[in-house]
């Protein structure tokens, strides 16, 4: 077979993995959930019943039991799950994955192009390799990202979200009330913050203490701004001040932090452009300058 038709077998390959991939990712809706959905145009739709994992979700879930872990990493990974929006217990669809990448890259390496293809054996040993270890490690950098992504829009929607609560406790409602209100208004609909203080009311209508539930978003999100907010309305419950003017000046002090992390990314801009200009923009200026002189030059030279 020649080189060409190995390339597209092994294209072909990697497309219907990464399509199959998809259709498995984004199952299809039930009659049920869309009959709800149309029901409901202008709100988000309730989910009444739980989705039944796929068979693919349930292999992973098997093969992640399969992995070694320690409490402590089995500890970490929960809580960057939660934080991420995930549910605790996908740990170990999590950590199949992980497995599952791990011996998956390199064995579609060396059955599509390894094998038919390269003769040399330490540079299959080695490549292997280096897929092992990019597959054990690309989850963990995704779900990072999303972690960080999501941390960094709670950032951002903690201040107008304060802001509209303090509308709501200056008209009169109560902070459980006035969380309801602000959870339900179109601009934080899809925001994980408003996500967040969702559950926190519906854990405070099951029983549990206000400042508590407050707190446990703080450990849920992994943010400190939350933390410091829950301990902010602790301070104000017992010493007993104004909720409105509590709320207005950590807001403030939110939009001072992020001001003053915009001017810090502002200022370090100068220092990151350095290397681009060294590397690729000046010795592009120079050939267009010099060469035409340089061309000159050589003709008088050559003469």
């Amino acid at each position: 077979m020649t080189l060409i038709g190995l390339s597209l077998l092994l294209f072909a390959g990697i497309a219907g993995i990464l399509l199959f991939l998809i259709y498995i990712a984004y199952p299809k809706k039930s009659i049920v959930q869309e009959r709800i959905e149309s029901m409901q145009p202008r709100a988000e739709a309730v989910r009444v019943f739980e989705e039944a994992p796929t068979k693919w979700q349930i292999f992973l879930g098997r093969l992640g039991k399969n992995v070694p872990m320690r409490p402590q990493d089995y500890g970490q990974y929960q809580k960057m799950l939660v934080a991420a929006g995930i549910k605790q217990d996908k740990i170990m669809m999590f950590m199949g994955v992980k497995l599952f990448l791990t011996v998956g890259l390199p064995l579609a390496y060396l059955v599509f192009y390894g094998i038919p293809v390269e003769k040399d054996s330490l540079i299959r040993i080695v490549i292997s390799l280096a897929l092992a270890i990019v597959g054990y490690l690309l989850p963990t950098f995704w779900l990072r990202n999303r972690l960080k992504r999501r941390q960094t829009r709670i950032f951002h929607d903690l201040p107008d979200l304060l802001d509209l609560m303090t509308i709501c406790v200056e008209a009169g409602l109560s902070m459980d009330s006035a969380m309801i209100k602000v959870c339900d208004d179109q601009q934080f609909k899809k925001s994980p913050l408003a996500k967040e203080i969702r559950i926190a009311t519906n854990e405070t209508r099951a029983g549990k203490p206000r400042l508590e539930a407050l707190r446990d978003i703080g450990e849920r999100t992994m943010v400190a701004d939350l933390k410091s907010f829950a301990a902010m309305l602790v301070q104000t419950e017992k010493l007993g001040t104004s909720l409105a003017q509590s709320l207005r000046i950590f807001s403030d002090s939110l939009r001072t932090i992020r001001r003053q992390i915009a001017e810090e990314a502002a200022a370090k801009t100068s220092i990151k452009l350095v290397f681009p200009l060294v590397f690729f923009i000046f010795p592009a200026i120079l050939v267009v300058i010099l060469g035409p002189g340089l061309i000159r030059i050589g003709k008088l030279f050559a003469e």
